[in-house]
């Protein structure tokens, strides 16, 4: 097995058949469902849990992460629906992730916390495997989807939405998207040397731009909507990777 999905927002499963198995490690135990897509074994995690019943500030990043690592994966695709500052990626866009700006604030977001005197300072210039996103950008094209090869993924810590100041605040700072789960996740993904790459659907336009308030509700019916696109564009990646010596995974 070297495959590893997270699901997102209304990204629960990723294939219907499989296997599912509990995964035990030093922050939790980790249920994981392993079924073959494209002739390749892929362990899915729901992100959010059966029926969303995590929210993103208490999402155990740390065990879904050494989770997949201790089942030898060396690859993660994950979603990740998001509302948007950006004229250029409308709702209904999907957008490959290529930097992030973090503003969580009570999260473990690190398995390098000095236990055991090891301090470790991981490169985060390139933080989305570069090797990934091109496969990622390659799928859309070959499926006929409209994939954005670029973004800038602001984290924010929610529950709650974000302000209209928050939002002009993250846009001046160059800011495309945002989101409440994509760090510490692709963080944590370097820090253990799994390539990780991450597509964020656009589900709605973020506050102070949008018409009306967002509701939860309708960001789940909207992904309802894109998960069968997500799907297609991950099996494809799955079906049709080759492995490269990728720096993603030198800290290994």
């Amino acid at each position: 097995m070297s495959f590893g999905v997270i699901g997102g927002t209304g990204f629960y499963t990723f294939r219907e058949q499989g296997e599912q198995v509990e995964v035990t490690t030093p922050y939790g135990t980790v249920t994981v469902n392993r079924a073959p897509v494209g002739g390749v074994e892929v362990a899915f995690i729901a992100r959010h849990g059966a029926g969303h019943a995590v929210p993103p500030h208490r999402v155990n990043y740390r065990a879904n992460i050494a989770a997949l690592k201790k089942l030898g994966i060396t690859s993660i695709l994950a979603s990740a629906s998001v509302g948007t500052m950006s004229d250029a990626m409308p709702p209904g866009s999907l957008v490959v992730i290529t930097q992030f700006l973090d503003f969580t604030k009570s999260r473990a977001s690190t398995f390098f916390d000095g236990e055991g005197g090891e301090v470790v300072h991981v490169d985060m210039t390139d933080p989305y495997c570069p090797h990934l996103r091109q496969e990622l950008a390659a799928a859309g094209a070959a499926l006929g989807e409209m994939v954005i090869a670029r973004g800038t993924y602001v984290c924010a810590e929610g529950p709650r939405f974000e302000t209209p100041a928050e939002i002009e605040m993250f846009r001046r700072m160059g800011g495309d998207i945002v989101g409440m789960t994509n760090v510490p996740e692709a963080v944590l993904a370097r820090e253990v040397g799994i390539c990780y790459a991450a597509v964020a659907a656009v589900t709605n336009w973020a506050a102070g731009i949008a018409p009306e308030p967002l509701k939860h509700e309708e960001v789940s019916g909207f992904m309802a909507t894109q998960t069968p696109r997500l799907r297609a564009l991950f099996g494809h990646v799955i079906a049709h990777h080759r492995e490269t010596d990728c720096p993603c995974r030198r800290r290994a």
